[in-house]
């Protein structure tokens, strides 16, 4: 990948929210900061800049709007409900549309989170397993709607717990012709329609969401696809993410995840386990590696070495299998570091730039907004 230097004027509003959203997980790679604010009695609403870098996408831009409000009968020092608003493109020529609702209700007691994806999208795919070729990348294209609404309910003090609905339609509009895809063997390769249902736990007792220095976090989802609910495949899916953060002595932090999936039944590619990305195993394409199951652990240390100004370096392994029992047989590793940036004195969130390198010549810059877990 050809380095690139990177300039960017960013307007940042003063006063961005920075609590948690009942333990919900992190955005992935997109920067937004609000640079404008039109107050109103009961709500306000922001605007909101967007622009980041993956190896996926490539640079992306875009803009978003948020709308901040307290449902009836909500305390004042209950945490805002808001309504996020996304869209992007990306120099890849992928476009995604993203609305993000996060309400509270009965100050705090019940919980809805939702999201909804529209998003065209060509990508690379190298084929499912732990050992596919580099010779196999080939680029296809598609269309998805993807729509997640859960509802939860929270356990003081930290425990939440609720039910997830889930909604998936994948048209593949491009293949490679002659290519993996096109033979039609891959579960997925011809389109999919997904709609199931799944029950969500979490504990989550991090400082903040951010950019945490503190606390553990643990989410647990257990779901099924239905053939019954209007699925064209049917599965289980079983989700296990676990993270640590250890203060060291001043300034120095050790971070630590661990993130487990498993698939079983008819899986179709766009839904299986995932190996790559900005989040979990930097490094690699997201996407690299596809199969039913997988496990990625990494660990990041983190010092502050100004003020608002923090280095950080880490190490990931992982793999992809069939079945579980050959999660053991193999390990695919990476490292890399990057430097972060605090957006405003006494608000967690942060610029980050890293770059990881895996083997084989995998490797890849990741800019965008808050730390990676």
């Amino acid at each position: 990948m050809k380095k690139s230097l990177i300039i960017i004027l960013f307007l940042i509003y003063s006063g961005v929210v920075h609590q948690s959203a009942f333990g919900q997980n992190n955005p992935s790679h997109e920067a937004g900061y609000k640079s404008d604010t039109v107050e109103f009695k009961n709500f306000r609403t922001v605007l909101i800049p967007i622009i980041f870098y993956t190896p996926e996408t490539q640079f992306g831009f875009g803009v978003g709007g948020q709308l901040f409000f307290r449902t009836k009968g909500s305390r004042i020092d209950t945490r805002l409900s808001n309504v996020f608003i996304s869209a992007i493109y990306t120099i890849k020529n992928q476009f995604i549309l993203d609305v993000i609702p996060k309400i509270y209700f009965k100050n705090e007691r019940y919980f809805f989170n939702g999201a909804f994806k529209y998003k065209i999208f060509p990508n690379n795919f190298w084929g499912i397993g732990n050992n596919t070729p580099d010779s196999n990348l080939e680029e296809y294209n598609m269309e998805s709607y993807e729509v997640k609404a859960a509802f939860l309910k929270r356990l003081p003090p930290s425990l939440n717990f609720g039910f997830e609905y889930r909604f998936f339609q994948h048209d593949v509009i491009e293949v490679k012709e002659d290519g993996i895809l096109a033979n039609g063997e891959v579960i997925g390769s011809t389109g999919t329609t997904l709609s199931g249902l799944g029950v969500v736990f979490n504990l989550d007792t991090r400082d903040n969401y951010f950019s945490p220095n503190k606390g553990h976090y643990l989410q647990l989802y257990g779901g099924f696809t239905s053939k019954a609910m209007g699925s064209t495949h049917s599965f289980n899916k079983y989700e296990i993410d676990t993270r640590k953060y250890f203060p060291l002595k001043e300034n120095h932090l050790l971070a630590i995840q661990g993130y487990f999936e498993f698939n079983f039944g008819d899986v179709p590619f766009q839904n299986a386990a995932i190996f790559g990305g900005a989040d979990r195993t930097r490094g690699y394409f997201k996407g690299r590696y596809i199969d039913n199951h997988i496990y990625a652990i990494q660990a990041e240390y983190r010092y502050s070495f100004r003020p608002r100004w923090k280095v950080a370096g880490f190490v990931s392994a992982g793999e992809v299998a069939d079945i579980p029992s050959n999660l053991t047989k193999g390990i695919k590793p990476s490292f890399g570091g990057g430097i972060r940036f605090q957006i405003l004195k006494g608000n967690p969130s942060v610029i980050r730039l890293d770059y990881g390198i895996g083997p084989n010549g995998n490797n890849g810059f990741y800019f965008g907004v808050n730390e990676a877990f």
